[in-house]
């Protein structure tokens, strides 16, 4: 699986409360969610983001609660990855659960900026940073959980499971 987008990056310790305000939790539908994405954080999110961009973040990324609201609004919003120096592991299980392809690797946090483009490839545990000419490896994914991400999330893949 190959992802390409701009980073969008943030710091340390993106609680769930500000990916998504817990004022929006009573909606009903992810596509509702989606518009209310890093608005506590980052009210021009929308406006700086192309469906696909990666969102890039310091240590502990999805602290907070287990809302898998967080992960779902990002998923819906268009997010094509989060690459982190950690995430708080629920909600790394939630983004994987929901699709949202979740890295770990220091050395490209520390090295991309804001509207870096930054192509991923999951099977090879590589990121580029297009515009710096840079490389870094990444924390491996494993086999199964690529699987589960590439079929769209867990459903999805659960029904292909049940399918074959």
């Amino acid at each position: 699986m190959i992802l390409k987008g701009k980073a969008i990056k943030y710091g340390n310790d993106i609680n769930t409360d500000v990916i998504i305000p817990g004022r929006y939790l009573n909606f009903v539908k992810p596509e509702e969610l989606a518009p209310h994405a890093m608005e506590n954080l980052d009210p021009d999110f929308f406006s700086k983001f192309t469906k696909g961009d990666v969102i890039v973040a310091g240590q502990n990324f999805g602290c907070g609660s287990s809302r898998e609201q967080a992960a779902m609004c990002l998923k819906y919003a268009g997010v094509g990855a989060i690459v982190a120096k950690s995430f708080a592991r629920i909600f790394y299980r939630n983004a994987i659960n929901q699709g949202l392809p979740v890295i770990e690797s220091s050395e490209a946090v520390d090295a991309t900026d804001n509207k870096d483009v930054l192509l991923i490839d999951l099977d090879k545990e590589l990121i580029k940073n297009v515009t710096k000419n840079l490389r870094f490896t990444m924390q491996p994914v494993p086999e199964f959980l690529q699987g589960i991400i590439t079929a769209g999330g867990l459903v999805p893949w659960l029904q292909e499971k049940s399918h074959s």
